[in-house]
């Protein structure tokens, strides 16, 4: 039974002393997956796990919105400033060639910790937006889906995929998706928005100890549906409080399955092709 965990971030510190064994574990239950990025340095990362792999491990590079602002890190024990990353398409667009990369992502907006007066927020907001849309463009250049992170700024990102696709409509598949909204967190007329778009939208592990998404996996058309962990984070019951692992994305497809009244072999078979096709698996 074949399953593919289309979010994963294997390339974070969280595996550094154990990645390769976490991948096997992974490979040998027929467990696929695709290493999502945050900047530039994960987006090297992913490809140099992936590239130590015949199959089965594929990569998506770009930079998250929160890799944008100065952050404070712990390294060895010390509160850290990392100042914030800036887009240098040239360097993605170089990356996003070699034949493991199969997506843009993780790409997006987030609100969720949006500080200071006003004013900086809007600033803040604004450079979310700009290169989101420029890693979107690069994206459609490279002829490659994005993955799209969301958090508390559907409105937004709602309106500027919209606008992209109205000025980027000759270049984009009226037939196939062209992203997914990763770990959705909307409800079900939010769902419907972005299909209409062109997403589809994954789940994680919070939809087997949450209830929120029942009904609209219940109701959702079954070739818009995917499947992710986004390992270390979001793992699913019975292991929950414990780090994630690719290998933990069956529980995932249990509850579909459950939820849907459809075996989880079928479940693993919709969501695995489902993948295969907007990833140009």
């Amino acid at each position: 039974m074949k399953l593919i965990d289309t979010h994963c971030h294997m390339n974070l510190p969280n595996y550094c002393d154990d990645v390769d064994a976490v991948i096997h574990r992974a490979l040998e239950a027929d467990v696929d997956m695709i290493i999502a990025s945050t900047d530039y340095k994960t987006s090297k990362k992913a490809l140099d796990i992936a590239n130590r792999y015949e199959r089965g491990v594929n990569v998506a590079v770009g930079i998250h919105p929160g890799s944008l602002e100065e952050r404070v890190e712990n390294i060895g024990g010390q509160d850290v400033i990392i100042a914030g990353e800036k887009f240098n398409a040239e360097m993605f667009q170089q990356l996003a060639k070699f034949p493991k990369v199969v997506a843009i992502g993780e790409i997006g907006l987030d609100y969720y910790r949006l500080e200071g007066e006003q004013a900086v927020k809007d600033q803040i907001k604004k450079r979310q937006k700009l290169v989101l849309w420029a890693q979107m463009e690069l994206a459609v250049m490279l002829n490659l889906p994005v993955i799209i992170h969301c958090r508390q700024a559907h409105d937004d990102l709602l309106n500027l995929i919209y606008d992209f696709r109205k000025e980027f409509r000759p270049f984009l598949s009226e037939t196939k998706p062209w992203g997914v909204i990763h770990c959705f967190s909307g409800d079900e007329n939010l769902a419907w928005r972005y299909f209409n778009l062109g997403f589809t939208i994954s789940f994680t592990g919070l939809i087997t100890f949450s209830g929120q998404w029942d009904s609209l996996i219940r109701k959702m058309p079954s070739d818009r549906l995917l499947l992710e962990t986004d390992a270390p984070f979001l793992t699913p019951e019975p292991y929950r409080g414990k780090r994630n692992e690719p290998i933990l994305v069956k529980h995932v497809a249990d509850r579909i399955a459950e939820l849907r009244g459809q075996s989880v072999e079928r479940i693993a078979a919709i969501t695995t092709e489902n993948a295969k096709r907007l990833f140009s698996l």
